[in-house]
């Protein structure tokens, strides 16, 4: 994969989390049509959902990169034992 194909690919990534994040905070926090202004409390949930967001999305990759080290490790040692016979 070169790196315009890299960086393309992450930014499709970036705009799919962006999107999801849009949505799931706007269908939770905006629920005043009425007026074009925005509701204390409508900011207020919003900047929660949007911490929330980014901290479990923080953590999911936090998980994934462990997971992906023992995996990776449990490969090695295989491949080591299976070398080693």
């Amino acid at each position: 994969m070169s790196s315009s194909d890299e960086g393309i690919f992450r930014f499709k990534d970036f705009l799919s989390s962006y999107n999801k994040l849009s949505e799931l905070c706007f269908m939770d926090c905006v629920t005043d049509f009425t007026t074009r202004q925005v509701k204390a409390a409508e900011e207020k949930c919003a900047l929660n959902c949007t911490e929330k967001f980014l901290k479990m999305n923080q953590r999911i990759s936090q998980r994934f990169q462990e997971f992906q080290m023992i995996a990776n490790e449990n490969a090695l040692a295989a491949i080591q034992k299976a070398g080693g016979k």
